[in-house]
């Protein structure tokens, strides 16, 4: 008995380790490497962008806070120009005695050689309470009053009616010529206003916004100052003193938004971000300007860019290095499981070759040697290969039992899983003509030869099965010759309940059994003279069909492929008989029987009722397609003349035609139609067709 194939084993398939050396670690640790080094990685990616986001955001954060700073040290230092400018402008207004308002000399010498305050401004009027301009005096020289700019004098006037000291606003149209008035109320003793002194200073003089406050001048970060009501009072470009503020990227959403939510000037210092931009706000209240740093983002963190960049390599040096050192730790520490991976694939791959000392070798190899889980499972797969071989040697000599057997006893069998052959006895194998080795793993089903009919003999099988669990039967099986063998087999589930545990098959030859059997079945149907149906086999035929056409119910018209049956009598045959003698009536009558089946074989049934009589049934034919059959069949007999001894017979056929209508049930009705309608065709003068008709039965 030879053993069955079986798919290659899990460590047949590993093909690509079959040249790798002994240390290299297996599929499952070179997993837990990938999965080690790829945590090692990401740990490491991680850790490094979060130090790099951390440090980002506390360069952010110390650059918010330094130009927060920044600012909020500029507008405070603005605030104290403007105090300095009012306090010099008071220390003015306190040396104005009541007198010198009346006496324009005197005054005009205070201003111009008295107080040295005076020069600390670029222009200096002063007023009477009655509005009257005592003395307009610019970069040191007097000037006629009409000369004052109208906006100057407005603001001397509220300040002679409030009595309160004022900041202006921005006065002039050009950059060169923009200033800022300061204006304060002359007061007599008992606290009346009695005139007004007002100082003036350039914008960009060295006591306001001189140039340099603005600069230096860089690319990723400017220091405007500007008023509230978005004019450029101090930009390091030039060319923008006196712009829109709203034009300054960065800067001017910040103001949109500022102005759209008309919120007060605070006092400190606001920082937010604007797009790539920080844009950092301070408020000069006294004189309602505002101090602004806008930098941006990216360039001023650039050099910290940089270093992140140099900081991403170098930790992606460090974690590669760690990774390398890390994944050779532990291909270290793996290695006696990795040798234990490979005398396991040594070891069963010698027992699947089935030699018994490879096995012993196999067996016997030393295993690896170390502390913990390996030497575990190495005392475990000693243990399991001492069973294994204990058990296979006791297989082998049940083996050798059982191929004694089948090679010695007169039956077939064979053993099939999944309906391929795993074992099979040498009679199984003698009586189709293959040898063992031809038929283990053929599919037992697919020696089933093909029946007529088209009748699915596999099919039967699995029904048998799933009805019953066994099979008992007859089944034609395809020899290698080609021939077909007839076998009683029997099939039974090695395992009842559990198909897949495989079935056992007993074969049995029943050939010439079978032959004989159907012999008689034919003998007793036929007529031995002309090989066709007897009037008995003819009478049960019609008698299903007529029994199957009644259970569908009247569903045809009457010519409309129902059936057709012709009654045939062969006329002039009694002068045959009489003239050349029995042998050739009936010779006559076997060429007649093979003319009417060539004609009918594929269409329906011939049958010799009796003497020279026949019978022709056509089911599904229609009333045309039977009339042109029996026409056929009439013109052949016709043109048939058959010689004895030199003399040519004359023969004929007179034919009765029955339509199958629907509601026949009796077979006797039928023939007797038939019969009738024949009779009627040899009284009209033979050798013809008549159709007759046949009422149906209730």
């Amino acid at each position: 008995m030879t053993r069955p194939e079986h798919a290659p084993a899990l460590w047949e398939q590993e093909s690509e380790d079959a040249g790798s050396p002994p240390w290299f670690p297996g599929p499952l640790v070179r997993k837990l490497l990938l999965v080690a080094a790829a945590a090692i990685v990401l740990s490491g990616a991680l850790a490094a962008w979060w130090v790099s986001h951390a440090i980002a955001q506390d360069s952010m954060d110390r650059l918010v806070s330094q130009q927060n700073d920044e600012v909020e040290l500029v507008a405070r230092l603005l605030a104290s120009k403007i105090e300095q400018s009012q306090k010099v402008l008071s220390t003015v207004a306190d040396s104005i005695t009541p007198e010198m308002l009346d006496s324009p000399a005197s005054l005009e010498w205070l201003l111009q050689q008295g107080l040295p305050a005076v020069r600390f401004f670029d222009a200096m009027q002063v007023a009477r309470k009655d509005g009257d301009l005592r003395v307009n005096l610019r970069y040191g020289k007097l000037a006629k009053a009409s000369d004052l700019d109208p906006a100057e004098r407005d603001y001397l006037v509220r300040t002679l009616l409030n009595g309160k000291p004022l900041v202006s606003g921005l006065i002039g149209s050009t950059a060169a010529d923009a200033r800022v008035m300061f204006t304060m109320p002359l007061l007599r003793a008992e606290g009346r206003v009695m005139g007004a002194v007002a100082g003036v200073l350039r914008l960009q003089s060295q006591g306001l916004l001189p140039h340099s406050l603005a600069l230096p001048e860089r690319s990723e970060s400017r220091l405007i100052v500007f008023t509230r009501d978005g004019v450029i009072l101090s930009h390091p470009t030039l060319e923008r003193v006196l712009g829109k503020v709203s034009d300054e990227p960065g800067l001017g959403e910040v103001y949109a938004q500022w102005r759209s939510a008309d919120q007060p000037l605070a006092a400190g210092a606001t920082t937010q971000l604007q797009g790539t931009h920080v844009v950092s706000l301070a408020s000069v209240p006294m004189p309602q300007w505002l101090v602004a740093r806008v930098s941006d983002a990216q360039a001023m963190l650039e050099p910290l860019h940089g270093a992140q960049r140099r900081a991403w390599w170098l930790a992606a040096e460090a974690t590669g290095a760690v990774c390398v050192l890390a994944v050779l730790a532990m291909v270290w520490l793996a290695r006696p499981l990795a040798l234990l991976r490979q005398r396991a694939r040594a070891v069963l791959e010698a027992e699947d070759r089935e030699e018994e000392g490879a096995g012993e070798a196999g067996a016997d190899g030393p295993w690896p040697r170390s502390s913990g889980e390996v030497d575990d499972v190495v005392r475990v797969c000693a243990r399991l290969l001492e069973s294994r071989r204990l058990g296979w040697r006791g297989a082998q000599v049940v083996e050798r039992q059982l191929q004694a057997v089948l090679d010695h006893v007169p039956l077939g069998i064979a053993l099939t899983r999944a309906e391929h052959v795993e074992v099979v006895s040498l009679q199984a194998c003698r009586l189709l003509g293959y040898t063992p080795a031809q038929l283990q793993g053929h599919s037992l089903l697919a020696l089933l030869a093909p029946q007529e009919g088209g009748v699915d003999v596999a099919q039967r099988v699995h029904a048998e099965f799933a009805a019953h669990g066994v099979f008992d039967g007859e089944l034609p099986l395809l020899r290698q010759d080609g021939g077909t063998l007839w076998v009683r087999a029997q099939g039974q589930p090695v395992q009842p309940g559990d198909p897949a545990r495989g079935q056992v098959w007993t074969l049995e030859d029943c050939t010439a059994e079978r032959e004989a059997r159907l012999q008689q079945a034919w003998e007793r149907t036929h007529d031995p003279l002309t090989q066709l149906l007897d009037r008995t086999e003819f009478k049960r035929r019609l008698q299903v069909l007529l029994a199957e056409r009644a259970q569908r119910g009247p569903q045809q018209q009457p010519d409309d492929g129902g059936g057709v049956l012709l009654f045939l009598d062969l006329d002039h045959f009694t002068v045959v008989n009489d003239v050349a003698g029995r042998d050739v009536g009936d010779a006559v009558l076997s060429h007649l029987a093979r003319l009417l089946e060539s004609e009918v074989r594929q269409t329906g049934w011939a049958a010799r009722l009796g003497g020279d009589e026949f019978a022709v049934l056509l089911p599904g034919a229609t009333l045309a397609r039977g009339e042109a059959v029996a026409e056929r069949l009439r013109a052949a007999v016709q043109a048939w003349e058959p010689a004895f001894q030199g003399r040519s017979f004359t023969l004929g056929l007179s034919i009765g035609l029955v339509p199958l209508v629907p509601g026949l049930r009796e077979v006797s009705a039928v023939l007797h139609a038939a019969d009738m309608a024949c009779y009627e065709a040899k009284r009209a003068g033979r050798n013809r067709i008549h159709l007759g008709e046949v009422r149906a039965l209730a």
